[in-house]
């Protein structure tokens, strides 16, 4: 079983994208558990801590990092790529949650998702998160 582990992940470096954000989703239920005392079982959920498209975008840019070098166009690709994810993370999606609170207040006949977006914070634990496991990932493989 490690043998096939460790082939998968180094044969196949987009299983440890994949895998961060899986990880990450897991890790997001069980913080809210422990902050709210509420559990839930719904993956991949807008919003949270970490944040799992930070997580994954993050893992996806060391990956083509490693593979093929800082100085390749892939990973100035990739690079921009999450820079774009990150940004949308922290400010268009957070805005339109912002703008989705207003709106329930407002009206009562439907209700709009409120929690789409991340704070700082919520972003740089994705980062952190998808930096470490990768890392790991790849010292495995």
């Amino acid at each position: 079983m490690h043998l096939l582990l460790r082939n998968l992940l180094h044969d196949y470096l987009f299983t440890i994208p994949l895998a961060v954000l899986v990880l990450t989703e897991i890790v997001k239920m069980f913080i809210e558990d422990f902050r709210s005392g509420h559990w839930h079982m719904a993956l991949f959920r807008p919003g949270g801590f970490p944040s799992s498209h930070s997580a994954f975008v993050t893992s996806l840019l060391i990956i083509v990092g490693y593979k093929l070098g800082l100085q390749s166009v892939e990973f100035a690709i990739a690079f921009v790529f999450a820079g774009v994810v990150w940004y949308d993370a922290m400010s268009v999606r957070r805005a339109v949650g912002e703008q989705a609170k207003a709106l329930n207040q407002l009206q009562h006949f439907r209700h709009f998702a409120e929690r789409l977006g991340h704070s700082f914070v919520e972003v740089a634990g994705g980062i952190a998160f998808g930096a470490i496991v990768t890392a790991v990932g790849i010292a495995v493989s």
